[in-house]
């Protein structure tokens, strides 16, 4: 097994650090504070190819594979958590669409992500009484002559308000799974009207909105994939995106050991620095040694991908430990700054509110150990 990066995964991983370092960090604080949608930082993650990194060149992707993707995310998400979703959700709308989509659809619509000029993508699949059962949704999608026309109400969704292109499940039978469809609509198509924005405990600036559908019509080409095969799509879909919220929880995991390393040097408490009583180096020894697994497990699930290998236990396993990794290492991290960790002053207090969605989006911990029981059980009968 070969843990050496190639040149193309070291260049996006460095091109990724440096943003990070000198523009996404520095305005995290505030877009935290003030709920600022980083539609700018956006764009010009757009000219870094970061919108699309295992997008083919043809239609403006970097064409650097998985494993970059999730180095990348990483990086975005150490400085920003609230940025890297947008990017995550945004990276897997185009390469949904490249997947599935016609070649007319592929032509329109994904230079348009990667240019930066959709902004962002969205993806449209939970519902208020849908979430971790995808094929509850009531979301319909009814044809007409040669439209589309589109009713329902979809929840939680990112950059939502924002977005250009959004991936719409809907449903075009009663067919159970079999009778959802995916569909593509644009950001501002009339009759698609935006829910008042969540308010969250973290990832404050990342736009989180219902979209609400009435009789809103879509050509005939709206349809992504053939008719009956959003499941599908939406599970494929969700793999990739484990992979990437556990790129996430790795990064925002990493600033938080790496924030306490700091602290802890200088910082003072009966007359030395606290980082040299053994308890103190205990907790950051734990700290560090699951947030480096968490990164080994996620790499590897990106690799299967990228190599076309099955990678759903995989993704699901890096999803669940990288995630709950998350929450215990930025909870140590904020017990490590004691009442400076509670303050704003300090990241560590953002990185815990950050990390507590982790758990729960693109799958529950509870839906990830599912997918690993079945999948385990699978393999070996």
């Amino acid at each position: 097994m070969d843990f050496e990066l190639s040149e193309t995964q070291r260049l996006i991983r460095d091109t990724a650090r440096k943003f990070a370092t000198e523009v996404v960090a520095p305005r995290a604080r505030e877009t935290d504070r003030h709920e600022r949608f980083p539609a700018e930082v956006y764009r010009q993650m757009a000219q870094l190819g970061l919108l699309g990194i295992n997008v083919p060149a043809a239609y403006g992707g970097a064409e650097a594979g998985v494993v970059a993707y999730s180095l990348a995310m990483m990086e975005i998400s150490a400085a920003c958590a609230s940025t890297s979703v947008g990017m995550a959700v945004t990276n897997m709308v185009a390469e949904l669409v490249v997947a599935f989509g016609t070649d007319a659809q592929r032509e329109t619509f994904v230079p348009r992500i990667t240019s930066g000029e959709a902004v962002a993508g969205a993806f449209a699949l939970s519902e208020p009484h849908a979430g971790s059962d995808p094929g509850a949704g009531y979301t319909t999608a009814q044809r007409k002559g040669d439209r589309w026309v589109i009713n329902g109400t979809k929840q939680w969704i990112t950059s939502g308000a924002h977005a250009g292109v959004i991936i719409v499940w809907a449903r075009t039978s009663n067919d159970g799974n079999k009778g959802l469809s995916c569909f593509i609509v644009e950001g501002g198509t009339p009759g698609l009207h935006l829910g008042r924005a969540e308010d969250k405990m973290g990832l404050r600036g990342s736009n989180t909105v219902p979209l609400i559908f009435e009789n809103c019509e879509v050509p005939e080409g709206a349809l992504l994939g053939r008719l009956g095969d959003g499941f599908k799509l939406a599970m494929v879909a969700l793999d990739g995106g484990r992979v990437g919220i556990a790129s996430q929880a790795c990064g925002v995991g990493r600033a938080a050991v790496e924030a306490s390393v700091k602290y802890v040097k200088e910082r003072r408490a009966f007359g030395q620095p606290i980082g040299e009583f053994q308890a103190l180096r205990f907790m950051l020894a734990d700290m560090h040694t699951q947030q480096q697994t968490a990164e080994l497990l996620t790499l590897r699930a990106a690799s299967r991908k990228e190599r076309k290998l099955p990678f759903t236990r995989e993704a699901s396993m890096a999803k669940l430990f990288a995630s709950e990794m998350s929450n215990r290492v930025c909870d140590k991290a904020v017990q490590l700054h004691g009442g400076y960790g509670y303050i704003d002053e300090f990241p560590v207090e953002r990185y815990l509110r950050d990390a507590r969605v982790q758990t729960i989006y693109e799958g529950t911990s509870e839906i990830q150990r599912l997918v690993i029981a079945r999948e385990l059980l699978k393999s070996l009968g």
